[in-house]
């Protein structure tokens, strides 16, 4: 199908939060904690550099830009010009920018920081001028760079006829640091701005009319919000312990106030546009791990392995890899308080309880139940080892390259950090695994994407990872970069051949391995819009390329997006069979094997070609290719040696000039919302 009689729908699904140059490692990680559990599972809070905002093409998808705490200065190094003008076109076309303490100073037209002070002093205007006045501060005295000498409970009053959405407080206390006032703010309400919030106590330079503290743009078609505290910091996370003798008095007065900040908070994202998860989304404790098997017998194989690697601590075995530590128990051996135990003492809560603040997941040691049996419904309530294992085996028996190993040994968690980062990252633990090795759950809560994206997945999602393990000898005729197609293949064939009448699922693959389906809400537009993202990371290891699959499919959730369920509803009979994870991980698994067991025999050949074209999104789109200085040209597909991307450029009338582009899955980015194809960076 070609891409030109459909369009990809630019859903607002990303709120991107700064972490370049100025940024402080604190402000950005209180950001990613409380946005992630005000705004999960709509939105994926991610942090950005500023190379990405000046040149990847984040402004389709993205609902809200952050600037955090830090040093404002040093944003206008990095972003000023290009960052800035980029910026600043977001808002005004509709989108929304959320700027904290630096960040507000940042947004507004002029910057005015400890005037007279010679060590701190920084004076001048700023090119986003979102505010068209002055943030002047500091607000309070004793500020100190990375330091909480200056940090105090700065109590707001809240402007309840501004911020009419949801339930806020009359007046709250919030954690301050160095931040502003916006001056004569209330003087400029005929220029779109409106006071939120104002500081109660005096304040130590000029507020001139009013003491805005938090403030509200109208730029354009967007808006945005600037803050001279930071109401995104939770008293959970501040150390007691880090400032002086009245600064555990003030995390206690934050702590007491913590209700009435998150409230304000979900004003101010509300105000801006956002849906806000209404009970704030808390994140689980890590759960125990079971390792099954279809064959009992592999079990007790990789098992035995693992317990050779492992070092008897008299409480048990331990199993210390290069990212965590595991505990290996036999199932029914270990008990609620050993548990406990080895969480931190502030979190010790089992299974799907709530950890309140930032958790260090690398030093939790993770249990690695040891299965002989298949777990029951009661031990693994939200997966079912028996229904997995019985779809597993219908599959396999209808398979045409007798695949019987994809899926026949799994892990299985509810709450995990990350099912690539459990296999990729412990080489103990991944080099005694055998090829086709799956671990799967039911909450990730530390997701992985691309870079550095990481969030907390929405419950009702297929997550998994496979090991493949893909010989050296087959690096020629096989090469190992097109596994990253015939993952995507998987899924795609795989969602279709789930059961009768699923070949009617209108799912497609965007080059080069995201999964989209035409959007349910609409289908009369046939806009398409994400639905599953892979993830692969591959090294060598003798004689032979180990490739971690991670796949994440909407399956039954909603959110962010749509989901199979919804297409099944709007779509398929109503007779058709539901959606279930356990029957979905299995089809796809054994398609997986299939395909990956024909592709080392064959290569990319001209019938795997015809497979992926006849589920590919891009055949004959026309497209703009930035770094070749804006060229047009029209996809033509790829290439089948190593699968780079055709694309033929277009001259005047777009009339082909008989130049052929091949460009490279892992050094571009695809956008195309837009049709463009830029060179990463």
């Amino acid at each position: 199908m070609a891409a030109t009689s459909a369009s990809l729908a630019g859903k607002k699904l990303n709120v991107l939060v700064y972490s370049g140059n100025g940024a402080t490692v604190e402000s950005v990680r209180q950001c990613l904690y409380t946005l992630r559990r005000l705004l999960a599972p709509h939105y994926a809070v991610i942090p950005v550099t500023g190379d990405m905002i000046v040149k990847e093409p984040w402004t389709v998808t993205c609902a809200l830009l952050v600037i955090p705490g830090g040093a404002d200065l040093e944003y206008c190094k990095t972003l000023n010009g290009v960052g800035n003008r980029r910026i600043e076109q977001f808002v005004r076309r509709g989108g929304a920018y959320l700027g904290f303490c630096a960040g507000g100073y940042y947004g507004s037209k002029r910057c005015e920081f400890e005037v007279g002070n010679k060590t701190l002093q920084v004076i001048g205007d700023r090119e986003l001028a979102f505010f068209p006045g002055t943030c002047r501060g500091c607000s309070f005295p004793g500020f100190v760079y990375h330091s909480e000498a200056g940090a105090r409970a700065a109590e707001l009053k809240v402007s309840k006829e501004a911020l009419s959405l949801g339930t806020v407080p009359d007046v709250f206390k919030s954690y301050y640091n160095g931040g502003g006032v916006f001056v004569d703010a209330p003087l400029y309400s005929d220029k779109g701005v409106e006071v939120l919030a104002s500081y109660t106590e005096k304040l130590h330079v000029d507020p001139g009319q009013g003491a805005a503290a938090v403030i509200h743009c109208k730029v354009g078609e967007g808006a945005v919000i600037l803050t001279g505290t930071h109401p995104e910091f939770a008293a959970v996370n501040l150390d007691k312990k880090n400032g002086g003798p009245r600064y555990a008095d003030i995390v206690d007065e934050l702590s007491a106030c913590d209700k009435s900040r998150t409230d304000f908070m979900k004003a101010c994202l509300l105000k801006l546009g956002l849906q806000v998860t209404q009970e704030t989304t808390t994140v689980p404790s890590l759960s125990p791990m079971y390792l099954s098997a279809s064959d009992p017998a592999d079990v007790s194989q990789i098992s035995s392995s693992l317990q050779a690697a492992a070092a008897d601590e008299g409480q048990g075995q331990y199993l210390k890899d290069a990212q965590d530590t595991f505990r290996i128990e036999k199932l029914g051996t270990w008990d609620m308080e050993e548990l406990k135990e080895s969480l931190p003492s502030d979190s010790n809560k089992h299974s799907l309880d709530a950890h309140e603040g930032i958790v260090d997941y690398a030093a939790i040691i993770k249990h690695l139940v040891v299965c002989d049996d298949l777990p029951s419904s009661k031990t693994t309530p939200y997966f079912n080892h028996h229904a997995f294992y019985s779809n597993l085996k219908n599959y396999q028996s209808q398979s045409s390259e007798g695949a019987s190993k994809f899926g026949s040994q799994l892990l299985y968690a509810e709450v995990i950090t990350s099912t690539n980062t459990i296999l990729e990252k412990n080489t103990q633990l991944l080099q005694r695994l055998p090829t086709g090795f799956t671990a799967t759950a039911t909450v990730q809560v530390a997701g992985r994407g691309r870079g550095s994206n990481v969030w907390v997945s929405p419950a009702g999602s297929l997550l998994f990872s496979t090991v493949v393990r893909h010989p050296i000898a087959k690096l020629q005729s096989a090469p190992v970069i097109f596994i990253q197609y015939l993952a995507a293949m998987a899924v795609v064939k795989g969602i279709k051949s789930y059961d009768k009448g699923y070949e009617k699922m209108p799912v497609k693959m965007k080059w080069p391995n995201d999964i989209y389906a035409l959007d349910p809400s609409d289908p009369s537009k046939k806009t398409y819009t994400k639905i599953c993202g892979i993830l692969i990371n591959s090294h060598y290891s003798v004689n032979e390329y180990v490739s971690i699959v991670g796949i994440g499919i909407n399956a039954t959730n909603a959110s962010p997006t749509t989901s199979l369920t919804a297409l099944r509803s709007h779509f398929l009979s109503p007779n058709s069979a539901p959606v279930t994870l356990e029957k979905l991980l299995a089809r796809i698994l054994t398609v997986f094997e299939d395909l990956h067991t024909r592709f080392l025999r064959t290569g990319f050949d001209a019938v795997f070609e015809d497979m992926y074209y006849s589920d590919w999104l891009h055949m004959n789109q026309v497209v703009t290719l930035e770094a070749e200085g804006g060229v047009k040209a029209r996809i033509k597909g790829i290439t089948r040696d190593y699968g780079l991307l055709l694309a033929e450029e277009l001259g005047w009338n777009d009339r082909p000039t008989g130049k052929i582009w091949q460009l490279q899955s892992d050094s571009n980015s695809f956008d195309f919302f837009k049709g463009l194809l830029r060179r990463k960076i």
